[in-house]
This record gives C-alpha cells, sequence and structure tokens, in this order.
C-alpha cells in the first residue's frame, strides 16, 4: 500500500511550466484557492507553488497559533516533513522520540518503530503551535500566497452538485477580515477545502459526514515534567471513567523536550454512554492514573485542557467536485487505528495538488476525479479495516482478550504498531490483508449479526469471505 501512495505522487516530482496572473489586478483569478492553512492546506499549497500554480491559502489564524492536537508525528508524517525539505527544522524546534511505550490491563512493552525502506524508525513531538507555521510559511516562500487573519465566510456562485456522489462547485471565496471586518472577494479555478473537523464551508458545498460510521472525541492539555525528554510516547489502552469502567479509546503522554509532556484522552463513538461522558472527568482521571514518574497533578498543569470531535476513516464526503475538492481532517481523514491526522492531512494534499496539476495542465477539470481515485486507493481497504476494528474494541471483554494476549509477545505487538500507524512493509502481507485475517480469526466465534455490525457494507462481508 505504501509503494501504491508513492506511485500515486510520482506526478508531483516534474514541474508543471506554467505563466503567472498578476494578482495586483482587481480580476485576478488564482489557479487554486485552499481554505485553512494546516497540514493538508499548507501541504497542498507548498507542493501546487513548487509546481509553479499560482496559489492562494486562507487561514483565519495569524501564525503561529495554537491548536488542539496530540503534536506526535509518527514515521508517515516524518517522512512527509522530509520531502518538504523541512526534516532539520522540525529536528531544531521539536524533540525526536524513539517508539511508543504501551500499558495494557496490568502489563507494559516498549516497541521501537520498525524499520522501513520507505519511512525513518524514529517521531518527532511538536506543538501545532511551531509545526503548523513552519509549513505554512515554507509554502509562502515557494511562492503560495498566504492570506491569514482572513476567514471565508462564503462561496461564490456555489452551485449544487446534480449527483450526490459529487460535491457542487464555486467560482471563489468570500473572505472577511478578522480585525477589521470587512469583506473581499477571492477568486479561483479550484477551489480546496481544508478547514478542519468541523468543516463548514464544506457542507456549504454538499459534503456529509456518515453517521454510522465511528467518531473520535479528544482533550488534551500541557503539563510541566521532568520526565519532558522522554525517548518513548506513552499509549494507555485501558483508560476508565471516574467509575472505573474502561472505555474505549485511549489516553496519550507524548514528551515535548521542552519542559511540558503533551497528555490527552480520546474516546470512540461506539462505546454508547458517548453522548453522555464528561470527557473532562476523564481526563483528571487519566493524569490521576499515569505512571508516577511523569510527575504531574493538577497542579502542573499549564492551562486548561481543550479539545474537540474528529470525523475518521473518510466519514466525511463527497470529496470532488465540478471544481472542488476536500482534504485533510475536513474529509474525515484521520486514521481510526491510532487517532493520526497530521500524516493523512499531508498526504491528501500531495495527492490533491498532483490531481490539480494535471487537470491545470489538461485544462480538463473533469481529471480532478483523479483525487477520489487516489485517496480510495491509497486508504480505501485500510480504513475499512480501521472502522471494524474500532467497533471490535469497543467491547470491553474482547478489548481486555486482544490486549492481553498482545501484551505478552514483542513481536505481535511490534507487528500490531506498524499495522496500526500504517507502517507493514512491503515484503509483508499488505496490511488489509492482515488486519482481515485477524479480525476473521477472532469473529469466527462470533455470530452472522455481529460480523455486519462490526464491517460497513457488502463488499467488506465478501472480502472477508474471501480470506477465509
Amino acid at each position: 500500500m505504501r509503494y501504491r501512495l508513492n506511485r500515486l505522487l510520482e506526478p508531483l516530482r516534474c514541474k508543471f511550466v506554467v505563466t503567472k496572473n498578476s494578482p495586483e489586478s482587481a480580476a485576478h483569478r488564482y489557479d487554486v484557492v485552499i481554505i485553512g492553512g494546516g497540514p493538508s492546506g499548507s501541504a497542498c499549497a507548498y507542493w501546487l507553488a513548487q509546481a509553479g500554480w499560482d496559489v492562494a491559502v486562507i487561514e483565519k489564524k495569524v501564525f503561529p497559533r495554537a491548536k488542539t492536537c496530540g503534536d506526535g508525528l509518527t514515521p508517515r508524517s516524518v517522512r512527509q516533513l522530509a520531502d518538504m525539505g523541512l526534516e532539520d527544522p522540525v529536528a531544531a524546534t521539536g524533540h525526536r522520540y524513539d517508539g511508543l511505550r504501551a500499558y495494557g490491563f496490568g502489563q507494559s512493552l516498549e516497541m521501537k518503530w520498525p524499520e522501513h525502506p520507505q519511512f525513518p524508525n524514529y517521531g518527532y513531538c511538536i506543538t501545532r503551535f511551531d509545526l503548523d507555521d513552519l509549513v505554512a510559511s515554507h509554502a509562502a516562500a515557494s511562492g503560495a500566497t498566504l492570506l491569514s487573519g482572513c476567514e471565508a465566510v462564503d462561496l461564490i456562485d456555489c452551485t449544487p452538485s446534480e449527483h450526490t456522489d459529487h460535491l457542487g462547485g464555486c467560482s471563489g471565496v468570500v473572505l472577511k477580515d478578522k480585525e477589521s471586518g470587512t469583506t473581499k472577494e477571492i477568486l479561483g479555478r479550484i477551489v480546496v477545502i481544508a478547514d478542519g473537523a468541523n468543516s463548514r464551508i464544506g457542507r456549504l458545498v454538499g459534503t456529509q459526514r456518515k453517521k454510522e460510521w465511528p467518531m473520535g472525541m479528544a482533550l488534551r492539555g500541557y503539563y510541566e515534567s521532568d520526565r519532558h525528554d522522554d525517548s518513548f510516547i506513552e499509549s494507555h489502552l485501558d483508560i476508565r471513567d471516574p467509575a472505573g469502567t474502561v472505555v474505549p479509546g485511549y489516553g496519550w503522554i507524548f514528551p515535548l523536550g521542552d519542559g511540558r509532556i503533551n497528555v490527552g484522552v480520546g474516546l470512540l463513538s461506539t462505546d454508547r454512554r458517548w453522548k453522555g461522558v464528561n470527557t473532562t472527568k476523564l481526563m483528571e482521571t487519566f493524569v490521576n492514573f499515569v505512571p508516577d514518574y511523569w510527575g504531574i497533578s493538577p497542579e502542573s498543569a499549564c492551562g486548561p485542557a481543550t479539545g474537540g470531535r474528529l470525523p475518521m476513516g473518510m466519514a466525511v464526503g463527497p470529496r470532488t467536485g465540478s471544481n472542488v475538492l476536500v482534504i485533510g481532517d475536513a474529509s474525515g481523514s484521520i486514521n481510526p487505528f491510532n487517532g493520526e491526522g497530521i500524516a493523512y492531512g499531508y498526504e491528501t494534499g500531495r495527492l490533491a495538488a498532483s490531481s490539480i496539476g494535471g487537470a491545470l495542465k489538461s485544462n480538463d477539470l473533469d481529471l480532478l476525479l483523479s483525487y477520489d481515485e487516489a485517496v480510495d486507493a491509497a486508504y480505501g481497504d485500510y480504513y475499512e479495516v480501521a472502522r471494524a476494528f474500532v467497533r471490535l474494541i469497543s467491547e470491553p471483554k474482547i478489548m481486555a482478550l486482544c490486549v492481553g494476549l498482545g501484551m505478552r509477545s514483542e513481536y505481535l505487538m511490534s507487528e500490531v504498531l506498524a499495522l496500526m500507524a500504517n507502517l507493514v512493509r512491503s515484503d509483508h502481507t499488505g496490511p488489509a490483508e492482515v488486519a482481515y485475517r485477524s479480525l476473521v480469526g477472532l469473529t469466527k466465534l462470533l455470530p452472522d449479526q455481529v460480523m455486519s455490525a462490526l464491517f460497513d457494507t457488502e463488499s467488506s462481508l465478501k472480502k472477508v469471505a474471501a480470506l477465509r
């Protein structure tokens, strides 16, 4: 799957020769207008600007700005940053770590990131305050126009789609200057929506979340800790509510190397108590539960915890319209296995840039549909498995069984780590097949109606049947 993704990204290695219009003209129309300067938007802008296209990025905040996140970069994220020429500044600002320390049901295990021919065997922890500023500034230095402190409040000439599986279109974006309150129109041949998990602009052109698919809810806070430079990030697989009951999700501790650690909890909507869970209480319970060696307490908190809801597993769609693409968290690209969103923001931004470049070069906007095909090819099977996985672990007894058995084998847990981080090597069985076979081994013990609840579509069940 990773090799397939690299082939999909291959067109970006060739620069397109274009002639830019003058941005001084009131009637100037950009080749591409990107709404949102986070990971997906800035990555898309960087690759397009590198190829010579006339790109504008609209960001409602002024960089640097804080952003709620776990602040952890896996090897997938590092690869994308390295490809953009940004690993050195990230290494200078962030904290490098070597692997994951996992806790679950009374057991613990340390695992280093696996060796991989295309991804490094390490990651970084760096705040989004620093990281997003680096990537957005890099895009601007490459030729993109960065319009910060401006909010996209509406679309120009927004037209509905004639088909339920495609979005509508528009001719540009209405901006509102956050400081002065004045509005301005920005025209674009293509508009990319990268405005995050809540994506109000996406809904204007017709995106919807599949409510039956799992959704995440996360809360994080910063704490002072003498162990801020630990060489492992830490994951707790058996987080509990104030009553001591295990809930589906996990807790994390990510060392930032600057005197602070990022501490958080993530919860899955597959739990029937989802709507009634008090995440603040869940966070407080987790902080009291973490190992003493972190030395944290309510008194060591650097401020109140912040959080939000996160659509996962490509739960938001459609992703393409007549001249519109949706990328990153706005498309629900977060990995359901581990809650990682940054890597998939960078990757979907890059895939979108490739499709956009091809469409602009050929003067054929129908080629934007190749973005949908690229996303499905890169993540379709993998995320289908991940959605089934999070449903499976919603049953506490099954979760306890899986973790209890897995933590006894470093080899098995290392394979699980590689699978959950989408780092399975090409000389192993592909991640979708590995996960399906593993799930089949468990689901043979379950009735057919449970199988139907675990997998989203009839095609999923056919794939499982074929692997038996």
